[in-house]
């Protein structure tokens, strides 16, 4: 049974704590983003300064390269879905009452842990589906597709997936954590991960497909990743954010057509 859902039944402490974890981890992750941007620019000019010599260079990938580029996606989600996590964190924190503030901590934690496993899940795949598409020269050296056939599908499909029914629920439900909370609440530490894992699920369900968009603009394009970062949050958090996901929808569509034609 919930003890008291509203987030202002959480202490100002409480909150305070809550928001500065999300901030926190969400700065290191867009401080580690840009340093691996910056990195990967100097890689990318050396690069072509040995092509440019007649030196070709070994394009293979390792298993470190795959390692590397998983790490890169963790981090990138984290850096990208946590801000629009913080609703969910703020209530579940406030839901545990007047239980002692050690278990409440710890079970927050437990919570955040769950969405965490989540993201690194897709992290997983995204580095699998990196590799393959380099394997088969569907990226550029600058991780953007390289082929605007496949260019435009991503991003119909993703348009599409904007206009779905399971869009919409996925949506809904992270639009409204209380909800989910009420109907999905479980006691104890591995009861807290469950339902972080249910909710990151659902979080997850909602925006894989945009996830996709960074294949066609390139995985490390920092300014994209802000922007898909910037609507994730509209859409979540936003008042018109089920309105806005539609009209990308369609924005999306046309942009693909445009690609490919």
């Amino acid at each position: 049974m919930l003890r008291a859902l509203p987030v202002e039944a959480l202490s100002r402490r409480g909150r305070v704590l809550v928001v500065a974890c999300i901030a926190l981890i969400t700065a290191l992750a867009w401080w580690y983003l840009v340093h691996l941007e910056h990195q990967m620019s100097i890689q990318l000019d050396h690069d072509k300064m040995m092509a440019g010599m007649g030196m070709t260079m070994d394009m293979q990938w390792t298993a470190a390269d795959v390692f590397f580029t998983f790490a890169m996606w963790t981090v990138m989600m984290v850096a990208m879905m946590a801000p629009a996590a913080a609703p969910v964190l703020l209530l579940f924190s406030a839901a545990q009452g007047k239980r002692a503030e050690r278990i409440a901590t710890l079970e927050t934690t437990m919570f955040a842990l769950g969405y965490v496993v989540v993201w690194t899940g897709f992290s997983a795949g995204a580095a699998v589906a990196q590799w393959a598409l380099h394997q088969t020269a569907m990226l550029s050296p600058a991780m953007a597709a390289s082929n605007p056939y496949f260019a435009g599908l991503v991003l119909i499909a993703a348009g599409a997936f904007q206009l779905t029914p399971w869009k919409s629920t996925c949506l809904t439900q992270c639009r409204s954590p209380l909800g989910f909370l009420m109907t999905n609440w479980r006691e104890g530490k591995v009861g807290a991960l469950r339902m972080g894992l249910g909710h990151g699920a659902y979080c997850l369900g909602c925006c894989w497909a945009l996830m996709g968009i960074l294949f066609v603009v390139g995985v490390m394009n920092l300014g994209w990743v802000a922007v898909l970062s910037g609507f994730i949050l509209l859409e979540k958090v936003g008042p018109k954010g089920a309105i806005a996901a539609r009209i990308a929808g369609v924005g999306l569509i046309v942009a693909g057509i445009v690609v490919i034609a």
